[in-house]
């Protein structure tokens, strides 16, 4: 079995790339979502959260999503704090998912697989681009957000030349080249690699 990142700036469109995966019957573990519902349904987890962020990172039992964005995008600090809480958590809900498929290849989704040093425990790693300015036109009218909000966000970020030096493969999605294409063509190389092995 190969395990596969798959990542990308916010924007840029890597949700699309997933679900084309799914749709071809290739099982894809969204670490963010996951991410998400653990920060909801981990009590430990939770515990641990509140300890750093104060009794208001949760309302009403709900995380208080806005309250931590602005804490996380303000303070570099904090960020690294929360990762290093929930990374370990994902990464074993990962593994879990993994030994659950009977797949060759299998797909983990993550917004900052190069960021958090992630991309190590994967055998290949794809990363989805767009130009910044589609890029914030995305984000703006999917969260309707204001620009200097969604440019904050991409400051947190590494850059896509950053990136592109530690991928394996790139997937442009920049509305004119054809992204299913793309995807055929790296999925027939796993297959090889796949096989060869």
């Amino acid at each position: 079995m190969l395990r596969i990142g798959i990542t990308g700036g916010i924007g840029s469109g890597k949700s699309i790339v997933c679900k084309v995966l799914e749709s071809l019957n290739y099982p894809v573990f969204h670490s963010d979502i996951v991410a998400k519902d653990l920060l909801i349904s981990d009590q430990e987890l939770k515990q641990q959260i509140i300890d750093v962020f104060g009794a208001e990172a949760y309302l009403n039992g709900e995380l208080n999503r806005n309250y931590l964005a602005e804490r996380i995008f303000s303070e570099p600090s904090l960020r690294e704090r929360i990762n290093e809480l929930v990374h370990p958590r994902v990464r074993a809900a990962f593994k879990e998912f993994s030994e659950k498929t009977n797949s060759d290849l299998v797909f983990s989704e993550a917004a900052i697989l190069f960021e958090t040093g992630s991309y190590k425990q994967f055998d290949k790693n794809i990363l989805v681009v767009a130009p910044e300015e589609i890029r914030i036109e995305r984000v703006m009218n999917r969260d309707q957000i204001s620009r200097d909000n969604v440019v904050d966000r991409m400051k947190t970020q590494w850059s896509d030349d950053k990136k592109s030096e530690l991928a394996d493969y790139i997937i442009i999605n920049d509305d004119k080249t054809p992204v299913l294409r793309q995807i055929e063509q790296i999925l027939e190389e796993l297959n090889q690699l796949q096989y060869s092995q």
